[in-house]
């Protein structure tokens, strides 16, 4: 009887584990309801809100989402009242009777508004142009004004004499008064082509397609000068496609398109050129012919025929400023930047009305704000710490203030959070965004407002009118509501930190829980990774707070943080990536160890991965150098192998020339060492990342004899739109499910 108790207890211990384990469509329902579709529709509302410019800088327009739908609002300058933009049943019932589908007055998706006068407004609804009558509410479809459509292959000087345009692939001119034609370059020929400029995207049909037409010339604002480019690609090696998804082809078409992989020298190459319209000749300088990756970008100076230019060399460990006189063909180095790593992070602004240049450096081992003397070439400090200048918001150029967003500067603040400065040009500096909060910023055209939409991971978003030169706050607009997912329980996500591989620097990141989280449960975790180290993972406002919120509905706790070698923070936090893509994830998996020990409810043994791009090289690197510690992975998209990658972003982090350390953190030379599960997902039009390496990696699976799943999308590019996009996300949820909760996945669930 004893024995048949135990059994019977065991058997019953085993069935409510079994039962435990089991997914439900509700589980699906409440994943669904977390997705981006949803936010402004059913679940969250206002998490983030674009507000729009009024081009005759009369005021903003924006939309305060609720349960109820979307209501336009607008505030005029003059008085700050917070207005309807229009009557929106009636705009709904004009737009009915010249539309074929109904639209509701609480679901109009229109674009684009621009006040005509007092009593009209244009506005685009999908990619018809209307102008309405906000007396009478007649709507009547714009015409199209020739003035608003200039030809893209022609180019009128700013005082209207002239009229530039390319034939046979020179450039030429004509008077606009006597119609006469001078021709100004004359070697240009077929794949060495005057006034134009390289396409990234560019397809070809075929071999031998034709590349699209491309024109492309900068007058001088006194028209006596162009500036364009030569672009040569008479030695330029393609990248290849094949399109299966035509219905109408039996064959698949052949794309082909312009691209540099690391180390290549037969790449599309561009050259500056320089024309005096007076002479009609030609200015020669010592710019460089350079590839596509580090062509030369050149800007007019207010100064007639003086021009700046700026360029790195190959292998970004060396960049220029250069001011260029072409009316005596003499020229000055203004900045010179050299790093034993990279230089990734330099930027420079003209201000010329204080005879000034600004420029964002790492010279100090973090990216501050420079000046420039355009008279003496002396440099100052216009800010100066640890801590880090994210970017320039806008320029007063008049007063000479620099509006700048910062993170870290002020003790209190996560290292991750942004807020507003001001700094004139004697470097005094001014806090004006004081919320000890993440700050995105959207300037007026005039600068004299900023549009502030500011939270946490944590603290809903309130996005605010401000004056730009006390920060003050002129206006409430809308705020974050998110009463619909607190009423099924949900929470934010938990802000995690630790101490990275060097044993120094503290690393941060966030978890996200299902809803129905229970502390006496454990919990597969399953990383979100990106390590790309242009850009950072940490969640710093409220608009991500359900990022991975429908993942974790399904029985997972989600990880999502940056480690050592992200952007964002020091010079050497970033470098710890450089030539070293490979071991980005070591803090990933310390932070995965420290997780377990902590909680109770995560379970370190049963560890999944997923990412996009750069990220699905992270998901195949965690397979395979870290097979033990990482069970499951998906990777969509992913460059598995940076030498088959465009040119620019491995030569940037992973160095040149090209070395050893290229094939030793590719996964396809790894992938013998797959132990998990690994889905690899790729788009059969990815013009960004070409899918050949996944293709090239599941080979290297096959003749390491490891069991992997492939999934490809015919007709999607890098990312995956419309239904191609569910089934992914489909496909990434249950192979989770499956593989790592260990539960039977349902496919036919819904997605409304």
């Amino acid at each position: 009887m004893k024995q048949f108790l135990c059994l019977l207890i065991g058997l019953s211990v085993s069935v409510t584990s079994s039962l435990a384990q089991s997914i439900t469509k509700d589980d699906y329902k409440r994943a669904v309801s977390f997705m981006y579709d949803n936010y402004n529709n059913k679940t969250a509302f206002n998490l983030y809100n674009e507000v729009k410019w009024f081009k005759d800088s009369s005021g903003i327009w924006f939309v305060d989402y609720s349960k109820q739908g979307g209501v336009y609002k607008t505030i005029s300058f003059k008085g700050f009242k917070t207005e309807l933009l229009f009557d929106q049943k009636r705009v709904a019932d004009e737009l009915n009777k010249v539309l074929e589908t109904k639209v509701e007055a609480n679901q109009l998706s229109l674009s684009d508004f621009e006040r005509i006068g007092n009593d009209s407004l244009a506005f685009k609804n999908a990619d018809r142009a209307y102008v309405l009558n906000l007396k009478t509410y007649q709507l009547r479809e714009k015409e199209k004004d020739e003035k608003e459509e200039p030809n893209e292959f022609e180019s009128k000087s700013p005082d209207g004499k002239w009229i530039a345009y390319s034939e046979n692939h020179n450039l030429f001119i004509k008077s606009t008064k006597t119609e006469a034609k001078h021709q100004l370059s004359f070697d240009g020929d077929k794949n060495y082509e005057y006034a134009s400029w390289y396409g990234w995207y560019d397809k070809m049909e075929g071999e031998n397609g034709e590349r699209p037409k491309h024109f492309y010339v900068d007058w001088s604002k006194d028209s006596k000068w162009i500036s364009t480019n030569i672009v040569d690609l008479r030695n330029a090696e393609k990248m290849y496609l094949l399109d299966y998804s035509i219905d109408t082809l039996y064959k698949p078409k052949l794309l082909s398109y312009y691209r540099g992989s690391p180390g290549d020298t037969t790449m599309v190459h561009v050259k500056p050129a320089f024309f005096n319209v007076e002479s009609k000749k030609e200015v020669k300088t010592s710019l460089p012919t350079n590839t596509h990756i580090n062509a030369v970008s050149v800007q007019w100076s207010e100064k007639p025929g003086i021009i700046y230019a700026n360029y790195q060399d190959r292998g970004y460990q060396k960049e220029r400023v250069k001011e260029i006189n072409l009316n005596t063909n003499t020229e000055r180095t203004l900045i010179t930047e050299e790093s034993k790593t990279n230089i990734d992070n330099f930027r420079y602004w003209l201000l010329e009305e204080n005879d000034k240049l600004i420029f964002l450096s790492e010279r100090s081992g973090w990216r501050q704000l420079y000046a420039l003397d355009l008279k003496t070439g002396n440099t100052t400090s216009l800010t100066n710490g640890a801590y880090y200048v994210n970017g320039i918001s806008h320029i007063d150029k008049e007063k000479g203030v620099v509006y700048f967003m910062a993170s870290g500067k002020d003790k209190g603040n996560n290292i991750y959070h942004q807020q507003l400065y001001k700094v004139d040009l004697s470097g005094k500096i001014t806090l004006l965004t004081s919320e000890n909060v993440h700050h995105r910023i959207s300037f007026s055209k005039d600068g004299l407002y900023f549009v502030d939409n500011y939270s946490t991971i944590s603290i809903p978003t309130k996005t605010v009118l401000r004056e730009s030169t006390t920060g003050k706050t002129v206006t409430n607009l809308t705020e974050a509501d998110i009463s619909e997912a607190a009423i099924n329980d949900w929470k934010a996500p938990e802000v995690f930190q630790l101490i990275a591989k060097d044993g120094k620097t503290t690393i941060y990141g966030a978890l996200w829980k299902p809803t129905n989280f229970d502390p006496d449960k454990k919990y597969p975790i399953i990383d979100a990774t990106y390590t790309g180290p242009h850009t950072q993972r940490f969640p710093k406002s409220f608009n991500g707070v359900f990022n991975n919120q429908s993942l974790a509905e399904l029985g997972f706790v989600i990880m999502q943080m940056d480690g050592l070698g992200t952007s964002g923070r020091s010079k050497e936090f970033h470098d710890h990536s450089y030539k070293n893509m490979g071991n980005n994830l070591e803090d990933h998996v310390l932070a995965i160890k420290y997780l377990g020990d902590k909680y109770s409810w995560i379970d370190a043994s049963r560890v999944g991965i997923f990412g996009h791009s750069a990220g699905g090289y992270d998901t195949g690197r965690a397979m395979l150098a870290f097979p033990d510690i990482y069970k499951v992975g998906v990777a969509s998209s992913a460059d598995h192998d940076f030498r088959m990658e465009k040119a620019w972003w491995p030569e940037m982090y992973q160095g040149w020339p090209i070395d050893s350390t290229y094939q030793k953190v590719s996964n396809i030379t790894n992938a013998k060492n797959l132990k998990g599960k690994l889905l690899l997902v790729h788009g059969g039009m990815d013009d960004n990342v070409n899918p050949s390496a996944t293709f090239k990696l599941a080979e290297a699976l096959v003749k390491a004899d490891k069991e992997f799943d492939l999934l490809i999308l015919p007709s999607q590019r890098h990312g995956y739109d419309g239904e191609h996009r569910k089934y992914f996300i489909k496909k990434r949820w249950n192979y989770f499910i499956e593989h790592l909760r260990g539960s039977t996945p349902i496919w036919d669930f819904k997605w409304e």
